[in-house]
């Protein structure tokens, strides 16, 4: 999940604690704070990735996030996809799951090109294997070429 308006160490957390309501956050990566990549003129991101145990289904996952992003100010509909956001809340894995449909692809398509992402995936499942590529993380994140900064922030 990232942040880029406002209070963005606030946003994350308020985001992690609604996600108690879809199932249980069993893990949290340490806050990162990152370049915004493809539409770059725009502030930085705060990101980081949770782990959460829960009984819905990935389809389900998906309706509740971008219901807590409605809640948290998101309007999709008005605002530009890769643009500054108060919260976005992105499915990155569901297990070993492959899922294509119009609304939902996981793995998430680009996670393995993003040192956003991965790093702080890496920090939580470095062993975690991506369903398509067959490498884990830790192996995607020792592949990137240089660039995207990234810089591990320590929040208490």
């Amino acid at each position: 999940m990232g942040s880029n308006l406002g209070d963005r160490t606030g946003h994350l957390r308020a985001a992690i604690n609604k996600l108690s309501s879809v199932g249980t956050v069993t893990k949290c990566s340490s806050f990162y704070e990152t370049e915004p990549v493809e539409f770059t003129s725009q502030p930085e991101f705060l990101n980081c990735v949770v782990e959460l145990e829960t009984a819905l289904n990935p389809h389900q996952i998906l309706d509740a996030i971008l219901q807590i992003e409605r809640e948290m100010g998101r309007d999709r509909s008005t605002q530009h996809r890769k643009g500054p956001r108060t919260i976005d809340i992105d499915l990155l894995l569901a297990g070993d799951a492959v899922i294509k449909t119009p609304h939902l692809l996981v793995p998430h398509p680009s996670m393995q090109d993003r040192r956003f992402v991965l790093e702080p995936l890496a920090e939580i499942a470095p062993d975690a294997m991506h369903p398509l590529l067959h490498r884990t993380i830790r192996e995607l994140v020792e592949s990137l070429p240089p660039g995207q900064a990234v810089t591990k922030l320590e929040i208490a």
